[in-house]
């Protein structure tokens, strides 16, 4: 019987089916059929399921319309080729699908920032740790709404701390196998702390869900694109903002003094755009305030969204 989230009075994070109303009623796609996200079933012998053999994508969408498609499609091409899956659409066909599941959350909920999440993985076969050919690739797409940083959080800054990175050595693909993730942002919630800035070997790696950039004498610093470290799309967008701003921008291995001594910290991601650190391991980041970068990274983050919109 198919579950209705409506007869929820009281939700509780006990049930295997914790989904607010919004989402549980939505419109999702699975492998070329639309329906309810709460109907709809994948198969156990998935190998996204028994292995997390399969990458995702997280597309943010501001007011109806996806931001950066073609740079998120691009990694999603990337991450998928690391994986050896031949990607099952063409870009047209993406961006129709993803438009058709931002109309519905529109209409039906009056959402117009979304995410859209797109999970590919190799398919459905017997239990086999071998990359087995000729198989199917499920794909799975819905939308949600986005809920970006608040007011306070951008006036005031963010609190994080560090930790070892402990993940495996192909950052670079954006993996549905994100158990270290998890377990990344679980050390900042224990710690009542928004993200964890994460190192390896002694040097800046990224955070649980997030980029980190580190700003010195007016310069704005992050680590090298390598297998370490998933290259978000903001790394794109952080470049053409600082080119834009005259702000000088260097990607260069970023040792732990050097972070601990930065004047600025940021975030970035699709949810947080830019946001800044300003409390890290218990201790103030620079003043202890947002800094002066930010506040022009922020303003040049949000003039690439108007001009792409215009």
């Amino acid at each position: 019987m198919p579950f209705d989230n409506r007869s929820m009075t009281t939700p509780s994070a006990e049930s295997p089916h914790f989904i607010d109303y919004p989402l549980a009623e939505s419109l999702c796609y699975l492998n070329g059929r639309y329906g309810r996200v709460c109907d709809t079933q994948v198969s156990v012998m998935d190998r996204g399921f028994i292995f997390g053999d399969g990458v995702y994508e997280v597309l943010p969408v501001y007011s109806g319309q996806v931001f950066c498609f073609e740079q998120h499609m691009a990694r999603l091409d990337r991450s998928l080729k690391e994986l050896r899956i031949q990607n099952p659409l063409t870009r047209t066909e993406w961006k129709h699908i993803a438009q058709r599941l931002i109309d519905d959350l529109s209409q039906k909920a009056g959402i117009g920032n979304q995410l859209i999440y797109i999970q590919v993985t190799r398919g459905v076969a017997p239990r086999d740790h071998v990359m087995l050919a000729g198989l199917k690739p499920t794909v799975y797409v819905m939308a949600s709404e986005m809920k970006l940083a608040s007011a306070t959080q951008r006036e005031l800054g963010v609190a994080c701390v560090t930790a070892d990175d402990f993940r495996w050595q192909k950052a670079h693909i954006k993996s549905t196998s994100l158990l270290g993730a998890v377990f990344s942002r679980q050390i900042s919630a224990d710690a009542d702390a928004l993200e964890t800035v994460m190192f390896r070997d002694g040097f800046l790696s990224e955070a649980a869900a997030s980029n980190v950039w580190v700003v010195k004498n007016g310069v704005v610093m992050g680590p090298p694109k390598d297998n370490l470290v998933l290259e978000g799309i903001r790394f794109g967008l952080f470049e053409r903002i600082c080119q834009t701003e005259g702000i000088p921008f260097e990607l260069r291995p970023i040792s732990r003094d050097e972070v601990l001594g930065a004047d600025e910290l940021l975030l970035s991601s699709a949810t947080k755009e830019v946001l800044p650190i300003t409390l890290l391991d218990g201790r103030p980041v620079g003043s202890g305030k947002p800094g002066p970068v930010y506040a022009r990274m922020y303003a040049g983050y949000q003039a690439i969204k108007a001009a792409e919109f215009a």
